[in-house]
């Protein structure tokens, strides 16, 4: 299942944080990580669980993996590795899932509460991966964990919204969010449990981790709104 498009008409504001966010994540990736080539860059400002657990910055070869100097410091790579991808399609599929479900959220919280909540799922989500492996010294990156918890808060506010999505048999077709979203966490559990105990590849309890992050946080972020 791949969305493609849900049902805006509610939306009464002008989005501009998801929109900076994506031009961001998009300018971070053109410019400082050079469409994925600047390796010394990427492992600079990647996310090593070893080296928040350690509080050490990790430089050389560790596993195959020339890790780089942080320049800043070790934790501020919680906030660094949210902003970069792997690769083109890496930043294609999260800046997507970011473009159809965000603004909906940032229309119902506001502006600020919308950034605020976006930071935090994205820290719950690399936690989450940090936890399932302490000692790992493979690099994370990407917007993921943060947009998990986006559709996490998604499918508390608006089951029922219409996703127009391609399914698994190429056939578009539209279906409530509950159903889409279902199936994507769905997806991310099974995922999650045949990847255990492999290293590298995606970072499926950092997903998780910020899909529960968005379903616990949201009703909280919402008090006070209008529906």
């Amino acid at each position: 299942m791949f969305p493609i498009a849900d049902d805006n008409s509610e939306i009464r504001i002008v989005p501009f944080v998801t929109y900076a966010i994506i031009a961001l994540n998009v300018l971070v990736f053109v410019l400082l990580q050079g469409f994925g080539s600047n390796n010394a860059f990427t492992y600079a400002f990647s996310l090593v669980p070893k080296e928040i657990t350690t509080g050490t910055d990790l430089v050389g070869n560790y596993e195959g993996i020339n890790h780089a100097a942080e320049p800043i410091s070790v934790y501020f790579n919680l906030l660094s590795s949210m902003f970069m991808h792997g690769d083109i399609m890496h930043i294609f599929g999260n800046m997507l899932f970011l473009w159809i479900f965000a603004d909906n959220i940032e229309n119902r919280i506001g502006h600020l509460r919308f950034v605020i909540f976006y930071l935090i799922c994205g820290l719950a989500a690399a936690f989450g991966q940090i936890v399932m492996d302490t000692n790992s010294v493979i690099p994370m990156l990407g917007a993921s964990g943060a947009i998990s918890g986006v559709l996490g808060g998604y499918l508390v506010l608006f089951p029922n919204k219409q996703v127009r999505a391609i399914m698994f048999n190429f056939v578009m077709t539209t279906i409530p969010a509950f159903v889409a979203l279902g199936l994507w966490i769905g997806f991310q559990l099974l995922q999650g449990f045949l990847a255990s105990g492999q290293k590298g590849g995606v970072a499926y309890a950092a997903h998780i981790g910020g899909f529960v992050a968005g379903l616990v946080l949201i009703k909280i972020f919402a008090l006070g709104t209008r529906e």
